[in-house]
């Protein structure tokens, strides 16, 4: 039942925790107990942060319209 809601969770709230932990290798709770930690330490602050991400993950396409078929730095 737990699993269950977690997974659920995982899929409704932005797949921002989950980027992370793919992108570093470290397992996605982890660093989802880190930010609720700094959150209550800092006030809230990181929940800004993670909208931002948020937002920037949902939209990534626009943020990077013109991917490079280069495959290394010397190609030109």
């Amino acid at each position: 039942m737990i699993i269950r809601i977690q997974q659920w969770f995982e899929h409704r709230a932005f797949g921002v925790c989950e980027w992370w932990g793919n992108k570093l290798g470290i397992n996605s709770t982890k660093i989802r107990m880190y930010f609720i930690y700094l959150s209550f330490f800092t006030v809230g602050s990181p929940v800004l942060l993670y909208f931002i991400m948020a937002f920037m993950l949902e939209h990534k396409k626009f943020f990077k319209p013109f991917k490079s078929k280069r495959r290394s730095v010397w190609d030109l």
